[in-house]
């Protein structure tokens, strides 16, 4: 038997500000994090369609990033800000 009692503690990134140069790469990140999303969907059956549909397993966000609605490239972007964020927090540096 499954237990409920999880409780996600996220290491908090709250003061870490990312640098003006890495702005490019954050994007670059949240376009890939969709582009993985998207593999996985297509991989596992998924087609685009209009609306979601789980059951006959359609989505409307299975479309080019620059396609997308700007909310869900937010969600995207989230994602990438906090990935670099926590490898800013943990002591990394990002050089090119």
């Amino acid at each position: 038997m499954i237990s409920n009692n999880y409780s996600p503690q996220p290491i908090d990134t709250s003061e870490i500000n990312i640098p003006e140069d890495l702005l490019p790469l954050m994007e670059q990140i949240a376009r890939n994090v969709h582009e993985v999303w998207a593999k996985g969907r297509i991989d596992n059956g998924w087609t685009y369609g209009a609306e979601r549909n789980d059951a006959e397993k359609k989505h409307p966000c299975l479309v080019d990033y620059d396609e997308l609605p700007e909310s869900e490239k937010v969600y995207d972007r989230n994602t990438a800000r906090e990935t670099l964020c926590l490898i800013l927090k943990l002591g990394w540096k990002l050089e090119k």
